[in-house]
């Protein structure tokens, strides 16, 4: 029998990838919610799916399909940043598991809470880590675990990507939503670093601004130079013309290839969890700690080395 997913978000970016993750592994959206009712996308993928635009409304109504043969497995949230805590509580009270888009939680105090209610409902909480099961990172992983087990590695981190002024009058433009660049658009390279390279140590922050962050990460197998910019301006002179995003990273001068496969990278996260896998809490602190202390600390330019692009960014 197929699982039975319901779904809080349905209106957002990432949506239409769980929704194809959902239907590729052969599952069925049966319950949808969001506050915005854009979601024509649901017709290419589950137009029979029940669509509720208030929140009380969907929960009573994912209460009651548990009370059926049939059930509902699997909560999918795609929803702000900020009220994704709100939702894995729901989803597990209502007697699901979650399937939570990255950044699973903002603070690692939430992962506690959340840790209690998994132990409350018997619930599972499973976060989107999809780097981890991308083919080039993990030929990487088993490149550097194969390797001198005392090197070091040099990593230089780049990820440029382009958004407009909508971006920062949107949630995603509020650090108290969003939590910030860092958290939003890095949180997955700060998961696969570790997953390839280990602990983190060291977490030097260099610069932090609402369109760009860089810094100093030093991990048990790797020292890191890093930057994430959504300023256009701030595109390296070697991004092809037309093109909005420019993403980098390189090992030991090595510069190591994972752009394609990008858009299956859920279906296979999707996978993993019906197979008796998937990334729970423990697996995501490691991200969320450093995210939350790039955040907060203080910035030390003179601390470790900087990423060789943030000097035409920032200046000296």
């Amino acid at each position: 029998m197929s699982a039975r997913y319901a779904l809080i978000g349905a209106a957002g970016y990432i949506a239409p990838r769980h929704m194809k993750a959902i239907r590729d592994t052969g599952g069925d959206l049966a319950l949808a919610f969001d506050v915005n009712d854009s979601v024509g996308i649901m017709d290419s993928h589950f137009p029979d799916a029940e669509f509720f635009t208030e929140v009380e409304r969907f929960f009573f109504s994912l209460q009651r399909a548990q009370a059926t043969d049939a059930g509902i497995a699997y909560t999918a949230i795609c929803s702000p940043n900020y009220l994704h805590k709100a939702h894995v509580n729901l989803a597990l009270h209502a007697g699901t598991d979650a399937i939570c888009e990255k950044p699973l939680v903002l603070y690692p105090a939430d992962l506690d809470e959340l840790a209690k209610v998994e132990r409350e409902t018997g619930r599972r909480v499973f976060s989107i880590l999809q780097l981890r099961l991308h083919p080039a990172i993990i030929a990487l992983r088993d490149k550097v675990a194969a390797g001198d087990p005392d090197r070091v590695h040099d990593v230089d981190l780049g990820y440029f990507t382009s958004r407009g002024a909508w971006y920062h009058a949107s949630w995603k433009g509020v650090q108290d939503k969003s939590g910030g660049i860092a958290t939003n658009i890095g949180i997955h390279f700060y998961d696969m670093l570790g997953f390839v390279f280990g602990r983190s140590k060291i977490n030097v922050v260099h610069h932090r601004a609402d369109d760009c962050a860089a810094g100093y990460l030093e991990f048990d197998r790797a020292r890191v130079r890093w930057l994430l910019s959504t300023n256009r301006h701030h595109l390296p002179p070697q991004t092809p013309k037309g093109q909005t995003t420019y993403r980098s990273i390189t090992v030991d001068g090595e510069e190591v290839e994972f752009s394609g496969g990008f858009t299956d990278l859920h279906t296979a996260s999707y996978q993993h969890v019906l197979d008796g896998g998937g990334y729970g809490l423990a697996d995501v602190r490691p991200s969320i700690e450093i995210v939350d202390h790039i955040r907060t600390a203080p910035i030390e330019p003179g601390k470790g080395e900087q990423h060789p692009r943030l000097r035409d960014i920032a200046g000296p």
